[in-house]
């Protein structure tokens, strides 16, 4: 491996001589002006990341309040089945689910009843208890946000961030180098056109 960083010809090597191409007299214009956009992006991307865990740190704020609002319109309550939940079926035309909806039936913290379709593991016998969330009208609802929800939401929106803006910086970076690429290959067919031919190479 001792190539890759040592060696003359090594990506390692390939990439510090377009970021430093010093003062190398092959080195043209156009050669110094990429080097200074990749370390230009280079930089931005750095500077992305606080950035990035600023808007996370943000956005967990958020989430946690929002967690903090539905725990408090929402109650966990038990649901019992009013009939045996469907048997899973799995085929090869076909893909089973672990839930099914069945209908069952459930108290609210008022005494009143309610019936409704809960999710049940498949083959569950009428009469099983399964663990629902409601609302304050006693209504299935969806479980709260919980606290590690929050975090994992806020590291995530933070690293896509991130990701985008590094993938918008090497779109860039790369358009650059692209059309730099080109101009420098019309420069040598402009300059191969009025290179004297003897016939021979000298």
């Amino acid at each position: 491996m001792g190539f890759l960083v040592h060696g003359s010809s090594g990506p390692i090597a390939r990439f510090r001589r377009r970021l430093f191409p010093g003062h190398n007299s092959l080195a043209r214009g156009s050669d110094r002006f990429e080097a200074l956009l990749l370390k230009l992006v280079i930089l931005a991307a750095l500077l992305a990341i606080p950035v990035a865990a600023a808007v996370g740190s943000a956005n967990h704020g958020r989430q946690v309040a929002a967690a903090a609002a539905d725990s408090t319109g929402r109650t966990p309550a038990t649901a019992y089945l009013l009939k045996a939940a469907p048997v899973r079926i799995v085929d090869s035309e076909s893909v089973g689910t672990d839930t099914s909806t069945t209908e069952a039936t459930w108290t609210d913290s008022r005494g009143a009843r309610h019936t409704g379709g809960v999710l049940a593991a498949p083959g569950s016998p009428a009469g099983s208890a399964m663990p629902i969330w409601i609302d304050a009208r006693g209504e299935l609802t969806t479980a709260p946000r919980t606290a590690s929800t929050a975090v994992f939401d806020s590291v995530l929106v933070g690293l896509w961030l991130w990701f985008a803006v590094v993938a918008g910086l090497v779109l860039v970076q790369r358009v650059v180098r692209l059309v730099l690429d080109r101009q420098r290959a019309a420069a040598w067919e402009r300059a191969w056109a009025v290179y004297p031919r003897s016939g021979s190479w000298p």
